[in-house]
């Protein structure tokens, strides 16, 4: 079999993969569960080749994670669940209905204006899906995945309520609402309370969740920067401790915190 641009070739490789009759024994043993972390790790993946800007590494991750729907659907055909034709239907099919304004007979006034018709049907879909399951009043939290980073999840909880008025009025009551949990932390500690300091500290995590939503950052991403920032300084002190011919572990928090404040100062600068 030879590869090729069409994505039929795609689809009939991950058929064979799964034949019973010469397919990849690994292949064979899987099922939903089995592979949905991979699903998982190929997004992110993705993620980190954006951030990189290597488009090179981005036209293979992308292609990693075709796979994924591809796997899925083959292994859902094989139940008798639905192919990837039916997968690519129901996109298409939400495409059109969420875009009136393309679509349509209607228009949008700008960006803003078509992203609240997209919440809109939203709404109506969610409600729709809630009526199929027999549930009298879906939530507006219905459908938040479990699964999501819980930074990222804490974000779109609030951002969903707030879409109803509960929210904080602007980012100073939010700030005073960090602080407030920041208090309660340290009076967990005092008491030495294990269960009382974790829930504390979620509810703290929560807030400071909330505060990046209320001041237009993405939580996740601005967590996912300070870890790269602290990687790199970290380097910088490891490599400082070579330098000075001293392991780290020998070298004592003064040295060590020394080192930081000198990385910090040349990124300041």
């Amino acid at each position: 079999m030879q590869p090729s641009r069409d994505i039929s070739r795609l689809i009939e490789i991950m058929a064979a993969l799964r034949n019973p009759v010469g397919g990849c024994p690994w292949d064979l043993e899987q099922d939903f569960r089995s592979i949905r972390h991979y699903t998982i790790e190929e997004a992110y993946e993705v993620a980190d080749a954006i951030e990189r800007e290597d488009f090179g590494d981005l036209r293979e991750e992308l292609g990693d994670l075709l796979l994924q729907p591809i796997y899925h659907a083959q292994m859902a055909k094989e139940a008798g669940h639905f192919d990837i034709g039916d997968v690519v239907l129901a996109i298409t099919e939400k495409l059109i209905r969420r875009h009136p304004h393309v679509f349509g007979d209607v228009t949008a006034d700008g960006a803003d204006d078509a992203q609240d018709r997209w919440e809109a049907i939203k709404v109506g879909e969610r409600a729709a899906k809630a009526a199929r399951k027999g549930d009298v009043a879906p939530s507006v939290l219905d459908d938040v995945p479990q699964v999501l980073p819980a930074l990222a999840r804490a974000e779109k909880l609030t951002k969903r309520a707030a879409k109803v008025g509960f929210d904080w009025p602007d980012l100073p009551a939010v700030r005073a609402k960090v602080v407030e949990e920041l208090a309660e932390v340290a009076e967990a500690e005092a008491s030495g309370n294990a269960q009382g300091i974790h829930e504390e500290i979620g509810d703290l995590l929560f807030a400071v969740a909330n505060l990046a939503r209320k001041a237009g950052v993405d939580p996740e991403a601005a967590l996912r920067d300070a870890n790269s920032k602290f990687t790199r300084r970290f380097h910088y002190v490891e490599s400082r401790c070579r330098d000075d011919g001293i392991a780290p572990q020998d070298a004592g928090l003064e040295r060590l915190d020394g080192y930081w404040n000198e990385i910090r100062a040349r990124d300041k600068s």
